[in-house]
């Protein structure tokens, strides 16, 4: 493969990628259809950020921002089914159970760590050696203003680990795993090793003071945008829209065969933090997964980062101590 040049990259050179929004195919179908599908996603985003911006107090708490979440999440199974980007993406039975279990994990296991020595554990406990306050005047910014920056602080600190994941042996060995998924769907950005969930969910905000209406805001901007990175639904993406958010065909390319291909696209939600560094690539990729597509089990990905950093180790100290051989005379 010849691949196309994207800067100073080559992108396609080991596995298909379409590279170009031009070069993507459209939702086809009627009238209807292809006005659904151009302007759902801003339509759902400005729909919770009203909701989130005028509900009453009443009904304004986290206990609604779950119930729309799985409520969305439905959506998204019909959406899905109704219009999949790829036929070879299709949800099967047995991708779902396996989603599920991670999905499981997620909420349970990755949950109790983050709250106990997650991000907000440790930034309490740097706060309270340092005797530090928290940035309370963000406070006072309006409500859109405080969501915002709450969900692009944690992006740009997103965007780094991730980056560090692909770039630093010993923390792409956590994230390794969540790359041998080979489809894109609804419930696929929990499949992972735990190691690795846990990472990825640390953050900064813990040092600044926002109101909880704002947090709650700033998740349906999150849902509203960075879901759409794990599943397998056609969307005609206007153009404003791709330039500043992560999507489908974004993350696909990410989880391309294609090394170099790759190596980018890391942000969650804003892809404009990709484009200011240089490692965003527009386009699409249908092959996914590593070594030519191999599908990992559950027990392996449980302890692939553990067995493999054996491994390495094993095999770096016996080069060390290895004695060297002297040439008889």
């Amino acid at each position: 493969m010849d691949g196309v040049r994207v800067g100073k990259r080559l992108i396609g050179t080991q596995s298909p990628v379409t590279v170009g929004w031009e070069n993507i195919p459209k939702v086809e179908g009627g009238p209807v259809k292809r006005f659904v599908f151009t302007h759902f996603q801003p339509a759902i985003l400005i729909a919770l950020v009203a909701f989130w911006l005028y509900a009453p107090d009443s009904i304004a708490k986290a206990s609604t921002a779950i119930g729309i979440g799985i409520g969305f999440k439905v959506l998204l199974y019909c959406l899905e089914w109704v219009n999949p980007r790829h036929d070879s993406w299709r949800l099967t039975w047995k991708e779902l159970v396996t989603d599920l279990f991670y999905v499981g994990i997620s909420y349970t296991l990755v949950k109790y760590a983050g709250k106990h020595f997650g991000d907000d554990a440790m930034i309490e406990a740097v706060q309270h050696f340092f005797q530090w306050e928290k940035l309370a005047w963000f406070k006072d910014m309006p409500l859109l203003v405080q969501a915002f920056l709450i969900s692009f602080i944690f992006d740009f600190g997103q965007y780094w680990m991730h980056r560090g994941m692909h770039n630093w042996y010993p923390l792409w060995l956590t994230h390794s795993v969540h790359h041998y998924i080979t489809q894109l769907n609804i419930n696929k950005g929990a499949v992972g090793n735990p190691v690795e969930l846990f990472l990825i969910g640390l953050g900064i905000g813990g040092f600044f003071d926002f109101l909880p209406r704002a947090v709650l805001l700033a998740g349906a901007i999150g849902m509203a945008v960075g879901t759409y990175q794990h599943i397998n639904v056609r969307f005609n993406t206007p153009r404003w829209w791709r330039f500043l958010f992560n999507t489908t065909e974004h993350h696909s390319v990410h989880h391309s065969q294609d090394f170099e291909a790759s190596r980018s696209n890391y942000s969650g939600t804003y892809i404009f933090i990709d484009r200011m560094f240089g490692t965003c690539v527009d386009g699409e990729a249908e092959v996914l997964g590593m070594e030519g597509g191999r599908r990992m089990s559950i027990r392996e990905q449980m302890t692939y980062p553990f067995t493999e950093a054996w491994k390495s180790t094993k095999s770096a100290v016996q080069v060390r101590f290895q004695p060297v051989a002297i040439p008889a005379e």
